[in-house]
């Protein structure tokens, strides 16, 4: 089975890669393309179709998914806006969740309201991933860029806690509300706990055993793992563990983790999560024909399955206007000195449109509705799964898609961040402050040891002289485009030099390759200035 599903893999893996590389090519966000080409491999017969067991969707995708998105955002800046993330993650997440279940309630024939709330976790929550990578053609505020990633990351908690009382719901054939709150605030308060308490075991490893870069980046694969699995155990909610656990060791990620572990884990994570993301879009066209065949089997014709997932995307979106519209009169009427200050008229009115307008639906969504269980518990199968599957998939693709490609368009036309130049000024001259700053610190701390423990030593002279000038420079400017494409020049003439250095007997290849690496590492400093 293993060897049949090899070269399955690989392919899709190749796919992967060509369409993302096609993607950056016609500057538009990567799972556009992917969630087409899902849809377009429904359309190939003779593919396999590719089975995971549903219990294992979440165990492999989410938890290195949601790490990885607590790992690279800023806590700091995520505790400045905790309000509208709070209010987004939780009250916007369980409203649209909410109206979808009313919606598809009084839609679909037979469809009950707990089959709604599990349409509507899995729907509910914007993808960060796929957001993330369609506002990078676009110029936003960090602001809006950190409320967006802020409540990406939140609402997949709350968005699956929904989703999992839903299903048991489904199950059983009952909701009691005092059970269901206190298995709430132990999801909840158990799952952060457990998250906390399993970051502490691991950088406790990370700081007082030996390990070297391959070990910290193996670890660190298999910490989101630990945290949802042993979450998971307790009946908590693995999600929240996997989020409050990354945030912490994210926090905490310079006392740990030495320089090399922290360069070269970057590059293993974006790499691996890279393709899981991809994985799940091909997955869920890999299983497009069953889907659509066990539709037709039910007498659901596929129009009818389409307009259903178009009305839910319609309600979704202006779920998600309205909330925003609300989130901005409630800031007028308690907080009208912040509202004051920060939105010019324009922006005020167009703002929460363009918030609206973010709420792409991407993996988070696909991986819980492959994660629905193929039967209930009485060993029936579980009604209107495929109906569930079908339609996320339509909303995820509309929402991608047309959402999707005409953000950028829309964030333009209207002027919506008309103001910018003037943020990117100040973030500009904060950058050269921090930057002046760090320097006149470091000539301070040279200076000391020098005069202390170093006086009269050559090398350290020519240290201190080094930081002196460097504490002397004001201006940064001179690196422009020009000086930029000169020395990555000079980085490849060294390399060709290198390379015909290579072919004497005179010098060993290992010799040359470590200063090739360390060219490398050069040019990947100047690309960071």
């Amino acid at each position: 089975m293993m060897h049949s599903m090899l070269p399955m893999v690989l392919v899709m893996v190749l796919l992967i890669v060509i369409l993302t590389i096609w993607a950056n090519k016609l500057k538009i966000a990567y799972p556009i393309l992917l969630v087409v080409a899902g849809l377009l491999t429904y359309f190939i017969p003779g593919l396999p179709v590719i089975k995971i067991d549903p219990d294992l969707i979440f165990f492999i995708f989410l938890p290195p998914l949601l790490f990885e998105a607590a790992w690279t955002i800023s806590f700091k800046e995520m505790k400045k806006w905790w309000r509208i993330i709070g209010s987004f993650a939780f009250l916007v997440v369980f409203f649209s969740a909410l109206l979808v279940a009313l919606v598809s309630n009084q839609m679909i024939p037979g469809f009950s309201i707990a089959l709604g709330f599990v349409l509507g976790g899995i729907v509910s929550p914007p993808d960060a991933v796929s957001t993330g990578a369609i506002t990078k053609f676009v110029k936003i505020p960090k602001s809006t860029s950190t409320i967006l990633e802020g409540e990406s990351l939140l609402n997949d908690a709350s968005s699956l806690i929904i989703f999992r009382f839903a299903l048991v719901a489904v199950g059983t054939g009952q909701f009691i509300i005092q059970e269901a709150a206190v298995d709430f605030l132990w999801m909840l308060f158990g799952g952060v706990g457990i998250g906390i308490l399993i970051a502490l075991v691991f950088m406790w490893i990370h700081k007082y055993f030996s390990t070297d870069a391959p070990s910290d980046i193996a670890l660190t694969l298999i910490e989101p793992y630990f945290m949802y699995w042993v979450a998971e155990q307790f009946h908590c909610s693995g999600v929240l563990a996997v989020v409050s656990g990354g945030l912490f060791l994210s926090a905490r990620r310079m006392s740990y983790l030495a320089s090399t572990s922290r360069v070269k884990g970057y590059s293993v994570w974006e790499s691996f999560t890279f393709i899981l993301n991809g994985m799940v879009f091909l997955l869920i066209g890999l299983e497009l024909p069953e889907i659509v065949a066990a539709i037709k089997s039910h007498g659901i014709p596929i129009g009818t399955a389409m307009g259903y997932g178009v009305i839910v995307t319609v309600v979704l979106i202006l779920a998600r206007i309205l909330s925003s519209y609300a989130a901005m009169f409630a800031t007028v009427i308690f907080r009208p000195a912040v509202a004051h200050q920060n939105q010019f008229s324009r922006r005020r009115w167009y703002l929460p449109i363009m918030l609206g307008w973010t709420g792409m639906r991407g993996v988070v969504s696909l991986a819980a509705a492959l994660a629905i269980p193929l039967t209930l518990p009485s060993g029936e199968p579980f009604p209107y799964r495929n109906l569930i599957l079908f339609i996320t998939f339509v909303v995820i693709l509309l929402t991608l898609v047309v959402q999707g490609l005409t953000l950028p368009y829309f964030i333009k036309r209207f002027k919506i961040f008309e103001g910018l130049e003037d943020e990117e000024q100040i973030a500009q001259n904060t950058r050269l402050k921090m930057k002046v700053g760090l320097r006149q610190h470091v000539y301070q701390h040279v200076k000391s040891k020098y005069e202390t423990e170093y006086a009269g030593h050559a090398g350290m002279e020519k240290i201190l002289k080094h930081w002196e000038d460097q504490s002397k420079v004001q201006e940064t400017n001179w690196m422009d485009d020009i000086s930029k494409n000169m020395l990555f020049e000079i980085f490849q003439v060294q390399r060709e030099y290198l390379a015909e250095l290579n072919k004497s007997e005179e010098f060993d290849e290992e010799l040359i390759r470590h200063q090739i690496y360390q060219i490398d590492l050069e040019e990947e400093r100047l690309k960071a200035v």
